[in-house]
């Protein structure tokens, strides 16, 4: 793991981002002391729209805030 000084992070910060999206793992140093890791970010895994949206439309079938459906605020919503 690469070590630099947050003044030359600061200066070369694009160079640095380059360096870890292939990569590098670098320490970000203040006077001698690790303040900061820049690393790679774990692979995201992104849940499937459709059962997102499922998933909501379980959870407010059938709600009313009061005497009014959530379809009914949304509609008049709508009109203003």
């Amino acid at each position: 793991m690469r070590t630099v000084g947050a003044y030359e992070a600061k200066t070369h910060l694009p160079r640095l981002l380059n360096e870890v999206a292939q990569g590098s793992r670098i320490t970000i140093t203040k006077h001698g002391v690790p303040i900061a890791i820049l690393t790679p970010p774990q692979a995201v895994d992104r849940d499937d729209p459709g059962q997102i949206i499922e998933e909501i439309r379980r959870l407010r079938k059938g709600r009313k805030i009061g005497r009014l459906s959530l379809r009914r605020m949304i509609e008049e919503g709508r009109r203003y």
